[in-house]
């Protein structure tokens, strides 16, 4: 029968490939004594994601003559964009 190793050995990494802590990070992060928590954390460490826009484009579906559409996707990548463009100028906005 083939013998376990009872302990796993992890491997080594060296310290100086960890990212330096900034005291922002400390001032920012929960401290905790055992299961206490003394001070909440107040805030994240990274936001995550794209920022908010203040004016979100809104999806919506319209259906268009084919003919007009093979004309406009073949003005290439931003075809989409350009459809907005041309809407606002239509109604002078």
């Amino acid at each position: 029968m083939i013998e376990k190793k009872s302990v796993i050995e992890r491997a080594w990494v060296d310290s100086d490939d960890a990212p330096e802590w900034a005291d922002d990070v400390f001032e920012r992060a929960e401290v905790r004594e055992d299961d206490r928590i003394i001070r909440p954390a107040s805030g994240t460490l990274t936001k995550r994601g794209r920022p908010k826009l203040e004016n979100p484009k809104q999806q919506v579906t319209i259906r268009l003559d084919s003919d007009l559409v093979e004309l406009l996707r073949a003005t290439g990548p931003g075809w989409q964009s350009r459809i907005n463009e041309l809407l606002r100028k239509a109604v002078k906005v």
